[in-house]
């Protein structure tokens, strides 16, 4: 195709991304952009979509990168919304399960732990994660489970709240050890009354929401109404309660600013990375901070006229709050003028939202504490990441490739794993950006060969990985830089053969040969495109890593076969039992905890399960001995 052939496509696509543009309507929404290879570039909001996407395609930009990013799109994609905060949502769902090169991504982090304290009629306190209703009542969320588990100590401490499972606190006839070290107030054999608990339970609801002034205000009361009465046991045992809070006053002192609920925001940007520390103070009580490292930050500076920290702070708290807790007020470094963020927020929470960029007395302290931890975190990731490039450097000279971007090397590594030829799988690991990449493993269940033949499994494994590269779509399926596969010769060759005929680049595979007892260090790499095999001895840091890798992808195989092979195991002794269906296995199994506790049951408890006749009951126990 001639120069003038291409400009010509390329004015006639921008031309076509410019009519789409102007057929746009002045509705809320998000919009997605494309690139030549339908890689999505860049996911956004807005409250009126024309206008905002019309802003990207005038004649002059705020910023060199976001002409570079307009200068690659080809294709957009629009979603209407009812409103700016559905649209808010949408978008870092999008933002999460496309992650495009042009947002700042933050990892989608596991769900904050709670303290949980139940609405039973003895109530008690658990480690609690997941969603949150309103029949019990939920402290938190807290940074860390062991932010958690420091409270419950507090409240078993002072208010000698119960901490244990019903089905324990139902059985007892004599109280437990956690009230015998005065953990435990023994409500389950009435050591202490109905009433008398739940007030303790107020107290520590109480206590948990700031309110610990009020706390000691009842607590003495409770003491003085006890020594009036002459109950000078149950006075002694309150007047214990209060010196236990006191202590704990004493050493939260520093941090104790009335019943407050907020958050701390800190970002530090440098060397192309930034951190977002996030300290959480509940009830007055600093529960402890987490660091986020958000990937992209490099790619989207100056996307907007803001500064780059006050467009990490704005993304993470859209990607954060969008399903999580927002207290009333936010303590940050990084000064943002964001109210449409804001205003969408405080719809989807109820209240509003306080932003306090200029914080006084311990306020300031907490910030200056966030701010340092997050310097500190980000100083040990930025040296933890150089040793890592360097890591990859000295593997991709071992392996004599040639790469212009080392950060994008990719390698993938293949290993099978089974039993004596049973629930054989294969596994496939990825080392990319310097990292293992968790969310791209991948298993694969071998079948139909001979049990046993590792050749035919790596054959089906590789074929079933790579046979869709030069497919309708090769951007789902990108080739690794190397081919890893864990074996010597034999293993290799079959790679090889795969790789011919499917037309790829068989100088991509290479084979990690085992020393004697997998030992790091006597391994020896094996090559399809005629060089020698190569050991890199003990001290070498590029085997090291490629002892990683290969190792992970045994560990992933491995945990995937065993948890096959069990699965096959638990069942099949019960399908080859006549009339023991799908339906009736399910209840047995679910009734005694797996196949062992159907093995340990009674003919008399077998029989107790709902469709399991006297006589069946009898054939199982029998089957199962």
């Amino acid at each position: 195709m001639s120069s003038m052939d291409t400009d010509k496509s390329s004015s006639e696509i921008r031309q076509q991304v410019v009519d789409a543009v102007a057929r746009l309507p002045h509705l809320p929404g998000v919009y997605r952009y494309f690139d030549a290879q339908d890689q999505v570039l860049y996911v956004g909001k807005a409250r009126d979509l024309k206008k905002r996407v019309t802003s990207y395609f005038q004649k002059t930009l705020s910023s060199p990168r976001i002409a570079m990013m307009v200068e690659k799109i080809v294709r957009l994609e629009t979603t209407v919304t009812r409103s700016e905060a559905e649209a808010l949502i949408l978008e870092n769902n999008l933002i999460k399960a496309l992650r495009p090169r042009y947002n700042i991504l933050f990892r989608d982090d596991k769900s904050y732990p709670y303290l949980k304290i139940t609405s039973e009629k003895t109530p008690r306190m658990t480690y609690y994660r997941g969603a949150v209703d309103k029949k019990h009542q939920y402290f938190g969320p807290f940074p860390s489970g062991w932010a958690v588990k420091e409270s419950m100590q507090i409240l078993q401490k002072i208010f000698l709240l119960r901490s244990c499972e019903d089905s324990v606190f139902a059985n007892r006839t004599r109280p437990c050890l956690l009230h015998q070290i005065q953990r435990c107030s023994g409500p389950c054999v009435d050591l202490i009354s109905p009433e008398d608990y739940q007030q303790d339970v107020r107290n520590a609801a109480d206590f948990l929401r700031g309110r610990q002034l009020e706390v000691m205000q009842n607590l003495e009361k409770k003491m003085l109404g006890f020594s009036s009465e002459l109950r000078f046991e149950q006075a002694a045992m309150v007047r214990n309660q209060m010196s236990a809070l006191s202590k704990v006053l004493h050493q939260q002192s520093m941090e104790t600013t009335g019943n407050a609920d907020l958050d701390v925001i800190a970002v530090i940007v440098e060397g192309g990375r930034a951190c977002v520390n996030l300290a959480m103070i509940r009830g007055g009580r600093h529960l402890g901070d987490r660091a986020y490292f958000p990937s992209h930050v490099d790619d989207v500076r100056a996307v907007s006229d803001d500064t780059i920290e006050a467009e990490v702070v704005a993304a993470f708290l859209a990607q954060h709050y969008v399903d999580q807790f927002i207290p009333s007020t936010l303590v940050m470094n990084v000064a943002l003028d964001a109210p449409d963020l804001m205003l969408v927020l405080a719809e989807q929470c109820g209240h509003k939202i306080h932003l306090s960029f200029q914080p006084q007395e311990q306020r300031r302290v907490w910030l200056e504490m966030a701010v340092k931890g997050a310097e500190l975190a980000l100083a040990r990731l930025l040296s933890e990441q150089g040793s890592q490039q360097a890591r990859t450097r000295a593997m991709a000279t071992a392996l004599e490739l040639e790469t212009e971007n080392i950060d994008l090397l990719r390698i993938e590594c293949f290993d099978i794993s089974h039993t004596q030829g049973e629930a054989t799988q294969a596994s496939c690991v990825v080392y990319h950006h310097h990292a293992m990449q968790n969310s791209e493993y991948r298993r694969y269940n071998i079948k139909d060969i001979t049990p046993g033949d590792d050749y035919a499994a790596m054959r089906q494994v590789l074929t079933r990985r790579y046979e869709k590269v030069n497919g309708e779509d090769p951007a789902a399926l990108t080739m690794p830089d190397v081919v890893l596969i864990d074996g010597g010769k034999g293993q290799v060759e079959i790679a090889r053969q795969v790789f011919v005929e499917l037309g790829l680049d068989t100088s991509l595979i290479v084979g990690v040969s085992k020393g004697e007892g997998r030992k790091v260090g006597l391994e020896t790499l094996v090559f399809v495109d005629g060089r020698e095999e190569k050991e890199l001895g003990k001290e070498s840091a590029a085997l090291m890593l490629i002892a990683h890798i290969r190792d992970e992808a045994h560990r992933f195989a491995i945990t995937g076969m065993r948890a096959k092979r069990d699965k096959a195991r638990q069942t099949s002794q019960l399908e080859e039992i006549e009339g023991v269906g799908p339906k009736r296995r399910q209840r047995l199994l679910v009734r005694f905890g797996g196949l062992k506790g159907v093995s340990d049951a009674s003919v008399e408890e077998l029989a107790s399960v709902e469709g399991i006749s006297r006589q069946l009951a009898e054939e199982i126990y029998k089957r199962l001995r």
